[in-house]
């Protein structure tokens, strides 16, 4: 059954075939002008159209123009006295499904309004289909080698056993660790084993989205739902049917949304923003956070009951710090991959760089590793990343270095430093002054000042 507008004029035709699809089950509304039939399209969409093409005022054909061109996924049939050939064609371009010329069989209406309903009921099920594709092949079919967990330290192995107990369960699983110890690659390699690996991995950065934003991503919203909901947007739990729904930043969630997520964590249904219909999922969820869950939940600001509904496998992630073994194969595995993208002549690590790498903190984990060794290739010369090409790691003050001997003035020997640095970003940007300032890591301002102290203007 569906949703269908009639316009006619004919008081006693438009009553007659208000009442015949009623009697079929269909949601019915009418009207005798396209003027009146265009102010009730914010209250209700149809998704058939039932018009005269001869009406006062604005013709059927502006109607069917009008409302085909706020959803193309509306079908209409033209009613009209005037069944001619240029009459028929002219209603098709405009998008009708169908025709009908009076005087009108009720019978015929109502075979043709159950077709045009099926055909749109299609036409939606193919466009969803090719949406859950989308995330198909751009989700799930990206290689796990693109992004594969590297490590071979005793901590990682721990991650990889977990990874291999946990994933053919459909049990939702909380990735813990420090932001960029690699959660959403766990949560990946968790799906990429599990049976659902067919389906689609849909992620969701729930830090980065406002919440009311965040609610409509998650649920979808119906059309009118709130302003600028100009037409039915599914959520990223329906375009996750079958395969896994991974929620990053989870601690980032308000209250209110929390509340409903942990209805479609026991239910397995929820509703769209603004809807009534009850729509069911099978969807795994995997979330992750940077925070410890349990203090936000002593403090008030996660529910205790959505916290133990995620926490059925936990997973922690090590800091890079604390498994500082893999630090050479992460370093080795990055250059080689950003070389790859930058399509240059592979770079080689020297020894004297390995004991920078070790011994620095990395306060933002691997994937500060990742952005240190695309600086280091970007600045280094030929071909070789040395010790003196990773010196802006030492100057971050988390590094325990071994100081030379003969040691020269400190502040002669960071000036030397720095304007050597200076020099070799703008050789390497070629001598495009922002794009150097961005390979120092340092603001525009600040270089040149530092282009004017060094007299490099």
């Amino acid at each position: 059954m569906g949703r269908i507008l009639v316009v006619e004029d004919n008081e006693a035709l438009r009553e007659a075939i208000v009442e015949v699809l009623r009697d079929e089950g269909h949601q019915v509304r009418d009207a005798a002008s396209a003027e009146d039939a265009s102010a009730g399209l914010e209250d209700q969409f149809p998704g058939l159209l039932l018009t005269d093409l001869r009406l006062p005022g604005r013709s059927g054909l502006e109607l069917l123009r009008e409302v085909k061109g706020r959803d193309p996924f509306v079908e209409a049939v033209v009613l009209t006295a005037y069944g001619t050939v240029e009459t028929a064609v002219e209603a098709m371009r405009a998008g009708a499904f169908d025709f009908l010329t009076k005087p009108i069989r009720m019978d015929q209406l109502v075979a043709k309004a159950a077709q045009a309903l099926q055909v749109r009921a299609e036409r939606l099920a193919l466009m969803r289909e090719t949406e859950r594709r989308r995330y198909l092949e751009g989700e799930v079919r990206e290689a796990f080698n693109e992004g594969r967990i590297i490590g071979r330290s005793a901590e990682m192995q721990r991650v990889y056993q977990r990874i291999e107990k946990v994933a053919p369960a459909s049990s939702s699983v909380l990735i813990t660790g420090e932001s960029g110890t690699g959660k959403e690659l766990v949560a990946r390699a968790i799906h990429m084993r599990s049976p659902r690996h067919d389906g689609p991995f849909v992620r969701v950065s729930c830090g980065a989205l406002p919440e009311g934003v965040l609610e409509s991503e998650l649920f979808g919203h119906e059309r009118g739902a709130f302003t600028g909901a100009v037409k039915q947007r599914r959520g990223r739990f329906e375009l996750a049917h079958g395969g896994a729904l991974f929620l990053d930043e989870i601690a980032e969630v308000g209250l209110p949304v929390q509340v409903r997520l942990l209805r479609v964590l026991q239910e397995r249904e929820f509703e769209r923003v603004g809807g009534e219909e009850t729509l069911r999922v099978d969807v795994r969820v995997i979330a992750a956070t940077n925070r410890d869950l349990e203090s936000e939940v002593k403090e008030g600001r996660f529910r205790e009951d959505l916290y133990y509904r995620l926490y059925v496998i936990p997973i922690h992630l090590p800091p890079l710090r604390e498994r500082r073994a893999d630090i050479p194969l992460l370093a080795e595995h990055f250059v080689a991959k950003i070389c790859a993208q930058m399509h240059r002549v592979p770079v080689k690590l020297t020894a004297d760089a390995l004991p920078v790498l070790t011994q620095y903190g990395w306060p933002g984990n691997v994937r500060e590793l990742e952005n240190a060794m695309e600086r280091a290739i970007v600045l280094c010369e030929e071909n070789t990343i040395a010790e003196g090409d990773l010196v802006f790691l030492q100057t971050r003050g988390s590094a325990q270095l071994p100081l030379p001997t003969g040691l020269p003035p400190l502040n002669d020997a960071l000036a030397e430093l720095e304007r050597a640095l200076i020099e070799r970003a703008l050789e390497r940007s070629g001598g495009v002054k922002t794009e150097a300032a961005r390979l120092l890591g340092i603001k525009g301002s600040a270089l040149y000042y530092k282009l004017e102290k060094y007299g490099l203007q």
